[in-house]
């Protein structure tokens, strides 16, 4: 019956219904294509060898493999910040070698201009990857002819020596075109070191500033003793540029008679020699500072309108032998030896007028945390979460972000009449993760950060700096929490720095 109908309204009303019959066929060959593209997207998604090789893909926060195999917009132009220490500290690290055989880094098609020396620039389609680590997830693509082997720059970022290592991350900078003027860029060493006891300390800054690299500019050597409830002494030596060396390619830098050397073995030899600042005395230190292997924070670049600095600590987790004398100019001085003794080490660079921070570092048994937080003039950043660093014996462990920290100042007038803390906490959970530090202060030095700036004359600049006063701290710091199902509880020393209305 259906069929005597259907041909019985072909024969009265035939144009209709071929126009009818080609729309239905049409309809049909969309949904034939578009099942097909989903099987074949489908097949993409469980043959790990089209997407890069191995069983899972790392790729950055909002993007979806299917978008990049389609050639969506939301794929283009991402990159993932400090893939090499994600990848050694992170997916090829010995926390996870139970869970993780191998992992290799890979960029796919990137769009790169190749600029020819006639100036014209050509669109080309680049991929990258290190040999060696894509044939061990078996993601390397088939060679048609020759050797498709490790150089010497692969080799290096996957398993850099650690001088390479630390020449690559505590190297030195040029001012971007943003500072490129401003007299008030600097860039810095620094190094700390506790003595056996704990109750003496010195903190050694090897600083470049001013108008680098075309104009007035030098270096200075600053170098601070400091004895638990007793005094500090402050020692400099200044150098004109002439007198000054150092490279965007390594981490070496001399200033007049100092120096510090990165060591064949990745250990810093400091070498600093000044004289008092108000005194007749001169201080000299010779240190090997030995990096405790994997404790070292790749680092974080901060650019806010007028505002651009950068920081790294190669050296989250140290030991320091060598000696630390003190005298006065042409009399012998007294030595005291240091045999691996706890010390510190990070790198500092940008324009740094009017800003402020909070910041620590500790060792805390097994562990080493590191916290802080960059707030430049206008205040944005205040509201902004802290971050805690946490590492052991196998490298970096956890990062936390808590959303304050809470001070408790000395009932008593503070040094130079500014209240500073004698207790200061911090807490944040992650999931099942949670850590509570405590930090008990047990010395503190201020600053006025606008004496420079008075000295010079530059009476309005200094008015505006809302927090100017600088207070170091030297204390004791408590972890308390659990990480990844372990227990955690451990207290050791470190130092503290924020700032006071």
């Amino acid at each position: 019956m259906i069929t005597l109908i259907a041909l019985r309204n072909f024969v009265l009303r035939p144009w209709r219904s071929l126009f009818l019959l080609l729309g239905y066929s049409l309809g049909v060959a969309v949904m034939i294509v578009l099942l097909s593209i989903g099987e074949a997207l489908l097949a993409q998604a469980r043959q790990e060898r089209l997407v890069g090789g191995g069983q899972v893909t790392v790729l950055p926060e909002g993007i979806d493999v299917e978008v990049l195999k389609t050639g969506g917009l939301g794929g283009m132009f991402f990159s993932i910040d400090h893939a090499r220490f994600i990848y050694r500290q992170l997916l090829a690290a010995p926390r996870l070698s139970s869970s993780i055989t191998a992992a290799a880094p890979q960029i796919d098609s990137k769009l790169l201009y190749l600029r020819l020396p006639n100036g014209r620039e050509i669109a080309v389609e680049a991929t990258g990857e290190i040999p060696s680590l894509s044939r061990a997830v078996a993601g390397n693509a088939e060679l048609a002819s020759g050797r498709w082997e490790d150089d010497d720059l692969d080799r290096r970022w996957r398993d850099p020596t650690p001088a390479e290592l630390r020449h690559d991350i505590d190297r030195f900078h040029l001012p971007p075109s943003s500072a490129l003027n401003d007299s008030t860029w600097g860039e810095w060493h620094y190094f700390n070191v506790f003595s056996a006891d704990h109750k003496r300390w010195a903190y050694v800054s090897f600083i470049v500033g001013g108008l680098v690299p075309r104009g007035r500019w030098g270096g200075q050597v600053l170098v601070t003793l400091h004895e638990q409830g007793g005094r500090s002494r402050r020692f400099v030596a200044a150098a004109p540029s002439n007198d000054v060396q150092f490279s965007t390619t390594h981490a070496d830098v001399t200033i007049g008679q100092s120096t510090v050397r990165v060591l064949p073995d990745g250990r810093y030899a400091v070498h600093a020699r000044a004289r008092e600042e108000h005194g007749a005395g001169v201080v000299e230190i010779d240190l090997a500072v030995s990096p405790s292997p994997g404790a070292y924070f790749p680092g974080a670049a901060l650019s806010s309108g007028e505002v651009v600095s950068g920081y790294v600590v190669p050296a989250l987790r140290a030991d320091a032998d060598g000696r630390l004398c003190v005298g006065e100019e042409g009399r012998s001085l007294g030595c005291e030896q240091l045999r691996g003794v706890q010390a510190y080490h990070d790198h500092n660079w940008g324009v740094w007028r009017g800003v402020s921070w909070e910041w620590g570092a500790a060792r805390a048994g097994p562990f080493a945390i590191l916290y802080g937080r960059v707030e430049p003039p206008d205040s944005i950043a205040a509201s902004q979460p802290l971050f805690v660093y946490v590492v052991d014996s196998l490298g970096f462990l956890r990062v936390f972000r808590p959303r304050t920290i809470v001070y408790t100042d000395d009932a008593g007038t503070g040094v130079s009449g500014i209240r500073v803390p004698r207790r200061a906490e911090l807490f944040d959970a992650r999931g099942d993760d949670t850590l509570h530090i405590t930090v008990n202060v047990e010395d503190a030095s201020v600053t006025d950060t606008r004496r420079p700036l008075i000295e010079r004359g530059d009476y309005m600049n200094a008015r505006r700096i809302a927090r100017p006063y600088f207070v170091q701290m030297k204390g004791k710091a408590r972890l308390e929490g659990r990480i990844s199902g372990r227990s955690i509880r451990a207290e050791g020393y470190g130092f503290f720095e924020t700032y006071r209305e």
